[in-house]
């Protein structure tokens, strides 16, 4: 088993190398203080789950007037698009264009039909991860639950067989191995957010730390 005290803090170090104000890049898509990297470097918690096509599923639930269980089958037939968007890591790297497919997250948000009390969510992971985020961020038109990247299906590395994408946040925010989308009231600091990294993660802001 690892050594989550080690594990986590050795993170936080990593992300907080230089982590104040950072040089504006040459290249405007990128935010200040990233480098521009091809390859689509992989991070997690040390653990992979055993999900697979077969047997995973995505809930949704909370404050919603229908809660939802969708399967894979369910899931492959609802309409499907391609969302090109760029993916910034809180540990300093961004990668341009990737070409995500998948459903739409407000789409099957829609499907459940939130409560008016509903303002915020917690996305989880089947590795037990969680992050927050404001309701109103995944209705936003390029968050994608997705299946596929750069022409191929996801790894189990990069959270196959489903992860979510939010692109105007750091990548953190989008849980890999999704499992559930659960909808409340009031905002619940996830994983890393109670670890000491920023609640709204804006990489334009360069909003990496609680304390920035």
């Amino acid at each position: 088993m690892p050594d989550w005290k080690k594990l986590i803090e050795g993170k936080i170090a990593i992300a907080k190398r230089g982590a104040k104000p950072s040089k504006a890049n040459a290249n405007e898509r990128i935010p200040a203080g990233q480098t521009e990297v091809k390859n689509f470097p992989t991070l997690d918690l040390g653990i992979r789950p055993q999900v697979t096509t077969d047997n995973w599923s995505l809930r949704v639930y909370g404050l919603v007037e229908h809660e939802i269980d969708i399967n894979w089958a369910q899931f492959q037939a609802m309409p499907q698009v391609t969302e090109v968007s760029d993916f910034h890591c809180v540990t300093r790297w961004s990668q341009l264009d990737m070409d995500w497919q998948g459903v739409p997250a407000r789409e099957i948000l829609a499907m459940a039909a939130p409560l008016p009390a509903a303002k915020h969510v917690t996305l989880h992971g089947y590795d037990g991860y969680t992050t927050n985020l404001p309701l109103d961020a995944l209705l936003d038109d390029d968050v994608i639950i997705a299946h596929s990247v750069l022409g191929g299906p996801l790894t189990a590395a990069h959270g196959g067989p489903v992860r979510i994408v939010v692109p105007k946040r750091y990548a953190w925010k989008g849980a890999k191995w999704l499992k559930a989308i659960e909808l409340h009231e009031f905002d619940r600091p996830g994983f890393w957010e109670v670890r000491g990294y920023h609640n709204e993660a804006d990489p334009w802001r360069e909003e990496r730390f609680s304390d920035d």
